[in-house]
């Protein structure tokens, strides 16, 4: 069986740069999806990268507000390690990232080797999820994250406005979707897979 190579997803918008980008950590075992802008990049978010690296200056969308769009999600890649690679290396703009949560910044021009060894430092961190082939509706994500606080499919009604029976449905689809025997089994698996928040 073939192991599954650490997924880095790319944003950059230099040519040159992505193409030493790919090679570099290719040849280093990894597998590489580039995206050449913001909007770009955060349509890659679904491709579930292991670790992001992304310049701040793009056209459409800077880095800040990827990482801004990347860090206000929940879900499976609310972890997921995020690397700036910028010619940006002012105080500030270091500030603004740290802020904004940024893992690392790193400046160019680039030291590949020891940008490679900083990935794999950080994804050592941050083990590999596992992959996650279904999705839940926002309305089986909020039953569930009051499953996971302990509230009963009464109570979870009242807070959702909705019928009882209504609440055994979404949650009864979660139970199914994940393959579990229970509600608490569900609560817990989806949480640890960063699909819900408990």
């Amino acid at each position: 069986m073939t192991k599954c190579r650490p997924r880095v997803l790319c944003i950059e918008d230099d040519p040159a740069t992505v193409d030493l980008l790919v090679e570099v950590l290719e040849d280093e075992g990894f597998e590489t999806v580039v995206a050449t802008d913001g909007v770009e990049g955060i349509r890659q978010f679904s491709r579930h990268p292991d670790l992001i690296l992304c310049d701040i200056d793009m056209p459409h969308m800077t880095g800040f507000d990827v990482l801004a769009a990347f860090r206000k999600g929940v879900g499976q890649l609310h972890n997921v390690p995020f690397l700036f690679i910028t010619a940006y290396g002012s105080r500030e703009s270091h500030l603004q990232a740290r802020r904004l949560g940024c893992d690392d910044f790193i400046t160019k021009p680039l030291d590949f080797e020891l940008l490679v060894e900083i990935i794999r430092g950080r994804l050592a961190q941050h083990p590999r999820q596992e992959s996650v082939d279904f999705s839940l509706t926002d309305r089986e994500i909020e039953a569930l994250t009051w499953v996971a606080k302990g509230k009963s499919s009464a109570d979870i009604g009242v807070l959702m406005n909705v019928s009882e029976r209504t609440v055994n449905f979404h949650v009864n689809n979660v139970i199914r979707k994940v393959g579990v025997a229970t509600r608490v089994q569900a609560a817990i698996r989806c949480a640890l897979l960063g699909l819900i928040e408990p």
